[in-house]
């Protein structure tokens, strides 16, 4: 989700004035046109919870590299069970797979043709935090049997979606190597008397790998990073995390050969999310508050470190996918969901509304998935308890 922050009138408050324009060129919500089905997008398949605020729904988690939904059922029950279809948005018809056997949160790691990949933290019981074993469940869609793996020479994790997926079929894990904190004397006051964390000092994980195939094939890559991400050809990683970040590494996985460069995100740009694709790089940013709102960011640059757009915006986060951008905002005038052509430096709003619930998962190229709210809150100033899932393929 997006942090929340503020501000007051402490005279050490961070915020004054306006928001800063980043470098670039800039993009901002007011400049979207109203996308339409048939001519923007069309829905490939939908699915409503009508009340999520009684109980656990069912919900599209990402969609297969052939175009199948992954559809899970829970948790539910003591034992907080999941289960999971492959649903054909063309028929319908929903194919129940076996059960993993996981009481965990799951997180999708790869959706393929041949094989999906789950993963998740079993908590130590002696942790004081939530950490535990890396359990990944891998499905052989042919034989349609689940293999679960654990490697007893990984250390510890925290949260199972600091997995990628790298080259050879190897996974790629964030084990965690430091921590930032709040600076003596703690944060400054934002605008509405909270703390304002931007500037923070971000986190950093050791980069570790495993085998699918062999248990025993665990390699620390000494490396450390704060957010990671592959393409075909490239690794790309960030220094930190959850606060500053001031350098983007890029290493070519056939030569070799490493580049690195500072990002010029702005100097109270915290990193909250990160993507690649293609020659690409998003990043999701919180910049802090000021007088006149807000300054949150999606910047994209390339991978030799050029500077393509920055989408900027009172509370929006966002993430790439092929050549696309998906801006969520929750700004009260302009909540939703926007779509940003990276090809064509046009920004589409698509939604008018943006679900109280963290929805969705992976798709492939060319396909979207969001949700928008359903139902009637409680109280006027209470979350709308339902959601619906959209699946999309942009045209």
């Amino acid at each position: 989700g997006v942090l929340t922050a503020g501000g007051g009138s402490d005279p050490d408050r961070v915020a004054g004035n306006v928001v800063p324009r980043p470098d670039g060129p800039v993009v901002r919500l007011d400049d979207a046109t109203v996308g339409a089905e048939g001519e923007d997008y069309d829905v490939v398949s939908s699915y409503a919870n009508p009340d999520l605020d009684a109980g656990n729904g069912q919900y599209y988690d990402g969609v297969t590299e052939d175009g199948l939904i992954l559809f899970r059922d829970g948790p539910r029950g003591p034992e907080n069970a999941v289960r999971y279809a492959l649903l054909d948005p063309a028929t319908g018809k929903r194919d129940w797979l076996p059960a993993t056997g996981s009481t965990q949160d799951v997180w999708p790691v790869e959706l393929g043709e041949e094989r999906l990949v789950l993963a998740s933290v079993e908590p130590d019981p002696a942790a004081e935090d939530f950490s535990g074993r890396l359990r990944v469940d891998v499905l052989d869609r042919a034989t349609r049997t689940w293999s679960t793996h654990r490697w007893s020479a990984l250390p510890d994790i925290n949260d199972p979606w600091v997995v990628e997926a790298g080259p050879g079929g190897r996974l790629y894990v964030g084990v965690p190597a430091t921590e930032g904190g709040p600076p003596p004397g703690g944060w400054p006051t934002g605008v509405d008397g909270e703390a304002d964390d931007s500037a923070a000092e971000g986190e950093t994980s050791d980069l570790w790998s495993v085998s699918l195939d062999d248990s025993t094939d665990v390699r620390d890559e000494g490396l450390r990073f704060g957010e990671l991400a592959f393409t075909e050809e490239l690794m790309v990683w960030t220094a930190a995390t959850g606060g500053i970040n001031d350098r983007i590494h890029v290493r070519d996985l056939t030569s070799g050969d490493e580049r690195d460069f500072d990002p010029r995100s702005g100097e109270r740009c915290n990193l909250l999310g990160f993507g690649v694709s293609g020659d690409r790089i998003a990043l999701s940013q919180y910049c802090g508050d000021y007088d006149d709102g807000r300054d949150d960011r999606i910047q994209v640059l390339t991978t030799d470190g050029e500077q393509v757009t920055t989408i900027q915006g009172d509370g929006i986060s966002g993430g790439i996918s092929g050549d696309l951008l998906q801006v969520t905002s929750w700004a009260r005038d302009l909540a939703g969901t926007f779509v940003y052509e990276l090809a064509t430096g046009r920004l589409v709003r698509v939604t008018e509304g943006t679900s109280s619930y963290s929805l969705g998962g992976p798709t492939p190229d060319g396909m979207l998935l969001w949700d928008t709210p359903i139902g009637e809150a409680a109280e006027p100033e209470e979350p709308i308890p339902g959601a619906k899932q959209w699946l999309v393929r942009w045209r």
